[in-house]
């Protein structure tokens, strides 16, 4: 699992990451929220009911997709936003007893830098980029591998997540 706050580097740092697996797949948390066309209800500040629902269902779409190619030998590389009391939820979804868990946390002057290269749209209306990192900072359960990417490459991000596996590597039962 690949985390951050948006513009962080996720999916690139994902697809890079399965990339130099022997067979590995890319499950996008937003590709999985592309696949609702109607009713949709996205995430805010202050989020409804309804949206921490469907963020939950998300996550549980993402993780069955990961699930059926794990099941064929494939590794699964899964990336969202998966942040704050909410992770405690996809950790209890989660289908394997092990698992590594990376958080990608850059400054917000590289957060700001991405979104702009990306021309993204996140932080325009519902977040500010200081909010959304404080829920990562302050209400995110400190498990799994923690990285200040901010002056890394993709490369050299992958390249870190690989050289200590132990680091990010998590079990069900210490979990949240």
């Amino acid at each position: 699992m690949i985390s951050g706050v948006s513009a962080a580097g996720k999916s690139t740092v994902a697809r890079q990451l399965a990339r130099r697996l022997p067979s590995a797949v890319c499950v996008c948390g937003d590709e999985i929220h592309s696949m609702v066309v109607s009713g949709g209800v996205d995430m805010a500040p202050q989020a409804s009911e309804e949206a921490l629902r469907q963020l939950v269902l998300r996550y549980a779409g993402a993780l069955a997709v990961a699930e059926v190619y794990l099941r064929a030998g494939f590794d699964a590389v899964v990336e969202d936003v998966i942040i704050g009391p909410v992770l405690r939820e996809f950790l209890e979804l989660v289908p394997v007893s092990e698992f590594h868990l990376v958080f990608l946390d850059p400054d917000a002057a590289a957060i700001q830098e991405r979104e702009r290269d990306r021309a993204g749209n996140t932080y325009s209306k519902r977040w500010s980029v200081g909010a959304l990192l404080a829920v990562l900072r302050e209400q995110t359960a400190r498990i799994g591998l923690w990285l200040d990417s901010t002056d890394l490459t993709a490369e050299q991000t992958v390249d870190r997540i690989l050289a200590d596996p132990a680091a990010s590597l998590v079990r069900a039962e210490t979990t949240v």
